[in-house]
């Protein structure tokens, strides 16, 4: 699987594949309400014990394998064995990155940071057309994210998430409009 789906390092950080090695650090780091609340309702809470075994081994590890979902632990440079949160990137419509990082290291631009990595390996390496991503619109700091990265809202809906059916908006960018930002 590592073959396929590479490492990914940034200027801090060093996104890896996941493997079942980083069950442990999820299930101590996701089930926890501030990063829970906006996930898709398809995430059981309260978490299980196993929730993250049974993601990683279940979910994620066969849907790599089978070249739909690519799935990455991120790490500091600084310290690389530390999981501090995921990204994703799936070939769902409307849905085609999510990710979460541990409280103790927002607000330092990290996850733009993953972001910005992650969307370029969909555009450049995945050679796909457009990056749709759902976001509730509660989520203000992921919100912000998509924002930053030079992204629009073309849908607004209601969707299910951890804490309730909430209002949402469907961010996209083309791979087009991402080569331009990425050309300044």
């Amino acid at each position: 699987m590592s073959a396929t789906i590479p490492d990914i390092a940034t200027s801090r950080l060093i996104l890896r594949p996941l493997n079942l090695l980083d069950v442990p650090a999820i299930q101590q780091l996701f089930p926890r309400w501030d990063i829970v609340q906006y996930m898709s309702s398809n995430v059981p809470w309260p978490y299980p014990a196993d929730g993250a075994m049974t993601f990683v081994r279940d979910i994620a590890i066969p849907a790599m394998l089978g070249g739909k979902e690519w799935h990455w632990s991120i790490r500091p440079k600084v310290g690389h064995e530390q999981l501090i949160g995921v990204i994703s990137l799936m070939d769902q419509p409307d849905d085609n990155r999510g990710f979460w990082l541990d409280r103790e290291w927002q607000g330092r631009g990290l996850m733009s940071e993953a972001s910005t990595a992650v969307t370029d390996y969909w555009f450049e390496t995945l050679e796909r057309p457009i990056l749709r991503a759902p976001k509730a619109v509660a989520n203000v700091p992921s919100r912000r994210i998509s924002e930053r990265s030079g992204m629009r809202i073309i849908k607004t809906e209601d969707r299910d998430y951890v804490s309730g059916r909430l209002a949402a908006e469907i961010w996209e960018i083309t791979r087009e409009e991402w080569r331009r930002r990425s050309a300044r």
